[in-house]
């Protein structure tokens, strides 16, 4: 594997259709070797045990949650005293379900299959992700991990645009190319970036989503055009947007400033301490380089997990706020050089640690 060297000059086409995706082939970063930290093959088929219990639990927490808001949202409505409601639906919607239909796609968050695909459906719904589309596209982002050209769920390139981090913190540019790509599939079609890592056998599956989807969010709109009120809205497709800014500021600390066309989590994933409230509306992805690198881990395991690999991974962030004192100087600086990002502490890859890629696609049921 030989690295990709960066041309000030030119940049990088984070397209999955340009010369970076053949760059990617030709050194060696397509579905390549991984690097994975050592850990007793006993205590890892513990650690990989899948559990109805925990995940029932944590949804029934969540969809009761959602309920009561909701309803306190509704009966407050018109008045002030309803905001703080549909602060905690609008989270509850747009962040809590972000992180439900990752774990679900994982086909790790439930025991039973089937629980695992009506959540997923849900979520999608709630978060805009066409849930065929996004669970191939996911299953490409952990084969190729921030490898430029290969990866479609890079979250900023670089250089960053500042403008487009401000829109994103309120869903709007993901809503628009959301709406877009329903169009588009409901129509039949599928976009040139899309037929590389989706079937073409699930085509139809996404075509028949798409028109569903649209159906419904018509409804939606058709029903706050009939009463007169925004109140349908608030419920549906609005909550993606005024709820999901806690998600994107998760998000940013996932990847965003570390090292791209590298074949080791270590080095392009963070791993950060939160409290139990982030961590429930999170699904405990703050332990993100233990899910890169082990992603049949269900995400309540994944502190146990954490205990068995730290001391091979570089240190762990205290807190959002440490991770976030290290990503925005990064992002600022990578407006000028967009070379640079932050090198993490760690031990050199042993070879017998590695585990092919073959082994991060069969995360996904």
């Amino acid at each position: 594997m030989s690295q990709i060297p960066f041309d000030p000059g030119r940049g990088k086409d984070y397209s999955l259709t340009g010369e970076q995706a053949r760059l990617a082939e030709e050194a060696g970063l397509v579905s390549a070797v991984w690097y994975q930290c050592p850990v007793p093959r006993k205590r890892m088929k513990e650690l990989m045990q899948r559990s109805d219990g925990r995940a029932i639990r944590d949804t029934a927490l969540w969809l009761g949650a959602m309920v009561l808001s909701g309803l306190g949202g509704y009966v407050l409505w018109g008045s002030a005293a309803c905001v703080p409601f549909f602060l905690v639906y609008g989270l509850l919607y747009g962040t809590a379900a972000n992180s439900r239909w990752h774990e679900t796609g994982h086909g790790t968050a439930f025991k039973t299959r089937r629980m695992n695909d009506v959540v997923y459906q849900l979520a999608c719904f709630m978060v805009m992700y066409e849930p065929q589309v996004w669970r191939w596209s996911h299953a490409r982002h952990h084969t190729d991990t921030i490898i430029v050209g290969r990866d479609p769920e890079i979250v900023e390139p670089r250089p960053p645009r500042l403008n487009m981090i401000v829109l994103k913190f309120f869903s709007l540019p993901h809503v628009y190319n959301s709406f877009k790509s329903l169009f588009l599939h409901g129509s039949g079609q599928m976009s040139a970036e899309e037929k590389i890592f989706v079937p073409e056998s699930e085509w139809p599956k996404v075509y028949r989503t798409a028109r569903i989807w649209l159906a419904l969010h018509g409804l939606v709109i058709a029903s706050a055009l009939y009463l007169n009120s925004w109140l349908p809205l608030m419920y549906v497709l609005l909550p993606t947007m005024y709820g999901g800014w806690l998600s994107y500021v998760f998000g940013l600390t996932q990847h965003v400033g570390l090292a791209e066309d590298e074949l080791d989590h270590r080095k392009n994933c963070r791993t950060i301490y939160m409290n139990p409230v982030f961590r429930f509306f999170y699904s405990d992805m703050n332990y993100h380089l233990e899910h890169h690198m082990f992603p049949m881990v269900p995400y309540h395991a994944l502190a146990k997990l954490h205990e068995e690999i730290k001391d091979d991974c570089p240190p762990p962030y205290k807190s959002l706020v440490e991770a976030y004192r290290e990503i925005i100087p990064t992002l600022l600086r990578q407006r000028k050089d967009p070379s640079f990002y932050i090198k993490r502490p760690i031990k050199e890859a042993a070879p017998e640690s590695a585990q092919t890629a073959d082994h991060q696609e069969s995360a996904f049921s």
